[in-house]
Parts: C-alpha cells; sequence; structure tokens
C-alpha cells in the first residue's frame, strides 16, 4: 500500500493478536498513536502489542513522546465518553495533539466537538432540527438524484475512472453544500482548503488553509446577511438567525462543512474497496434488501472505523478497569480497536454483513455524531446505486498499489482507480 510511513514504535515486533499472555498496561513497553495502517480497512499492526495485552486501557505515546491512554474496549469507550470528568475543551493547555503539523492550530477554539457542557448543550440544541430523522428522509430523493446523476456521468465519460474523484466525494459534497446553502460552484476551493487543513503537510499549510476557510465563511455569511440574489438557502441561512457570536457561527459552519463531506467520502470510497476485496460478501450486499443494505453499512462502519482517535482530557481522577487516569492525563479513544473489541464481538476482524449493529463509529455520548442520519442515508443510497449501475465494478490496479491515508488522518484512500 502507497502511504507515508508509519511512526516509528518503541514497541517489541507485532505478535498476532490473541497469541500472547496478557501484560500488565502500565509495564507493557508503549507504543505509537496514530499508526499507519498497511491494509487500508485493518487496525495499523504495530497496535498488535496493545491488543495482545487483553486489557481495555494501556499507556501508549504521541508523536512528541507524551505517555497517554488509549482505550480499546467497547464498555470502558461507553463509559468514559459519557462520563463528564473528561473534557473536549481543545483550549485547556494539556489537550493532546496528534501530529506535529496540528501544533500551530492547536489552541484555536473548535465549536461543537471542541467544547464542554452547558455550551456544546447550546449549540447542539441549536443545530439539531436541521439533521434530525425527518429531515433526512426528505433529503433522500436529492440524494438519490445526485448519486444517479454522478453515475451517469461516469457511465458517459467511460471506463476507468478514479472513484474518489468521480463520485464517493462529489456526492457528500453537493448534498452538504444544498443542506447548509453554500455555492457548490465553490468546491474546487473548499475540498482544496479542507485537504490542506486535515493533510498538511505542514504548520504553515494547516494554519492557511484554515484562515482561508474562516474568510471563505465569514464572506458568505456577509452575503447571506446582505440578501445577494442567487446564492442558494439552506442551514447556514437559519444559523444566521439563532447564533449572535459571528466567530461562533463561523466555526461552526466550518465543522459542518468539513464533517460532511469529508468523512463520507472516505466511507464509499473504502466501503467500496473493502467490498470489492471481499466479494463473497459483496454478492451478499448485492443482493440484499433495504434492512439488509442498512444493516451491511452499520457493519461496514464498524470494520472501517475511519475516524480512528478520539481525544479527552481527564478533569478529575477517574478509576476505570483497574486502573486510574489521573486529572490532567490525556485519552484517545482507538476506534479502530473499540470496534474490534473480542469482548463484544465474534470474529472481530471479519466482515459480516448480517452482524447485528453495535459500534461506536459515530461516538457516545453528549458528542455522539450529530450528522450520523445524514450520512447513513447517503451510505445506503450511494453503495447499492454504485453496484446496480455498474455490477461488474473492479479495482482498477493491484490492491497494494492504492495509495491509503497516513495514520494522523480520517482513514480512506486517496484515490480509487477502477475499471467495469
Amino acid at each position: 500500500m502507497t502511504q507515508s510511513p508509519a511512526p516509528a514504535s518503541s514497541a517489541p515486533a507485532s505478535p498476532t493478536p490473541g497469541s500472547s499472555t496478557p501484560v500488565s498496561p502500565t509495564t507493557a513497553p508503549p507504543v505509537v498513536f496514530p499508526q499507519s495502517r498497511t491494509c487500508p480497512y485493518d487496525p495499523p499492526p504495530g497496535y498488535d502489542p496493545v491488543r495482545v495485552t487483553g486489557q481495555p486501557l494501556n499507556r501508549v505515546e504521541l508523536f512528541d513522546g507524551t505517555e497517554v491512554w488509549m482505550v480499546s474496549g467497547l464498555a470502558e469507550a461507553r463509559a468514559l465518553l459519557a462520563d463528564q470528568r473528561l473534557s473536549s475543551d481543545r483550549e485547556r493547555p494539556d489537550f493532546p495533539v496528534f501530529a506535529e503539523r496540528l501544533v500551530g492550530i492547536e489552541r484555536r477554539r473548535v465549536e461543537l466537538l471542541g467544547v464542554d457542557d452547558p455550551e456544546h448543550n447550546a449549540q447542539r440544541r441549536k443545530l439539531i432540527p436541521g439533521f434530525t430523522l425527518k429531515r433526512t428522509a426528505a433529503l433522500r430523493p436529492a440524494i438519490q438524484a445526485t448519486v444517479d446523476r454522478l453515475l451517469d456521468d461516469m457511465v458517459a465519460q467511460g471506463s476507468p475512472a478514479d472513484l474518489v474523484a468521480s463520485f464517493a466525494l462529489p456526492v457528500p459534497s453537493i448534498v452538504i453544500c444544498a443542506l447548509l446553502g453554500v455555492p457548490y460552484a465553490d468546491h474546487d476551493f473548499f475540498e482544496g482548503a479542507s485537504r490542506r487543513l486535515l493533510r498538511g503537510p505542514g504548520k504553515e499549510d494547516v494554519e492557511a488553509a484554515r484562515d482561508a476557510l474562516d474568510a471563505y465563511l465569514n464572506d458568505l455569511v456577509d452575503r447571506k446577511q446582505a440578501a445577494e440574489p442567487g446564492l442558494p438557502e439552506g442551514l447556514l441561512d437559519d444559523m444566521t438567525g439563532v447564533f449572535d457570536d459571528r466567530d461562533e457561527l463561523v466555526n461552526l459552519a466550518l465543522i459542518l462543512l468539513l464533517a460532511g463531506h469529508e468523512t463520507t467520502a472516505n466511507m464509499i470510497a473504502l466501503g467500496t474497496y473493502t467490498l470489492l476485496e471481499h466479494p463473497e460478501q459483496l454478492a451478499r450486499f448485492k443482493a440484499a434488501d433495504p434492512a439488509g443494505v442498512s444493516l451491511a453499512c452499520e457493519e461496514l462502519l464498524r470494520f472501517l472505523s475511519i475516524a480512528d482517535g478520539m481525544t479527552r482530557l481527564a478533569t478529575e481522577d477517574i478509576d476505570i478497569a483497574g486502573e486510574t487516569i489521573r486529572a490532567g492525563e490525556a485519552v484517545v479513544l482507538a476506534t479502530s480497536l473499540i470496534n474490534r473489541d473480542p469482548a463484544v464481538y465474534a470474529a472481530p476482524d471479519t466482515l459480516d454483513l448480517t452482524r447485528p449493529d453495535r459500534h461506536l463509529a459515530f461516538g457516545f455520548g453528549i458528542h455522539q455524531c450529530l450528522g450520523q442520519n445524514l450520512a447513513r442515508a447517503e451510505l445506503e443510497i450511494a453503495l447499492p446505486a454504485l453496484f446496480r449501475r455498474l455490477p461488474g465494478l473492479r479495482l482498477g490496479a493491484p490492491a497494494d498499489r492504492i495509495p491509503c491515508k497516513p495514520g494522523d488522518q480520517i482513514q480512506g484512500l486517496a484515490e480509487l482507480p477502477v475499471e467495469w
């Protein structure tokens, strides 16, 4: 797999999960977090020393040598994500940072995702009406029309194609623009700036991208408040009436725009790759009824765990799983391991599209993903339509030659060459 090299780990050579006698999490040598996957849909093999401890909490190191707690047990993750003694406030001086390129914006305020109650609750309550099941159901015909149009374009242009550029990215990008009331004509700008913000490569790139997106959204709010003719209407128009603080409004719009296209684009592309690499499961997916498709998408969300690493900071001592997380210590919740907890899932490393729904792909507790209904709708519409329209779809390059994203980013594929 072509990708950025994983950070060096201080752990010994990776064993097979479950093959070793459990080791105390306080004495096992720490591994580095995050690391890059060698297979796009499996956790990094460098995490195996953590998996074999048999413990739901272990000590790991960040890029700068800072030791933090890694949570890999599902029950413990649920308990901690519901515990308000863990803070999401990115402005706290000891809040963990995953990558050197993010240090430049580490203390910049992150609305919704990076604030605690009561501020978080106040923001979320104002946004919930835009993301209800009813609102999402009303969007399904428009999502289907978008998917069909993009597939028409792919067929017209002919094989081969890059599925990321032709389909996986445009679907959620068009949908979130329509929902927010952002001109899709500007998608090249905000998609490019989003890539630089999330992926760097350097601190200067990240800061410049954040500044550019802030400036764009500030200008768009001004244009909407001036009732400029021709601008699409959407949730951003509603937000200007309920958020008095301009910085809060722009920061929230940025979070919704980023999360609304980046995460789902990765799920569509990586979900397609994974199904193509599991032909028996793909056959089952193609034959599934709507309920079966919904269940299959939940299993893909569990199996892929693209948002791998929620971060928190303890404000008080917390006793859990025989360990004490001290006040001031950082916690990372390794979603790719939590969603493969052997205490919860039989054969956790096996893709099983009939597996009962249970995962933490959208988080848990007060910060559970606000847009999960929309993400599910896009997956449940896009993936079946893709395989119906292109039944002979196959990878256009050897699997180990398809580049995936480094471990300190949202997990996914930089491109996905396909043929049909």
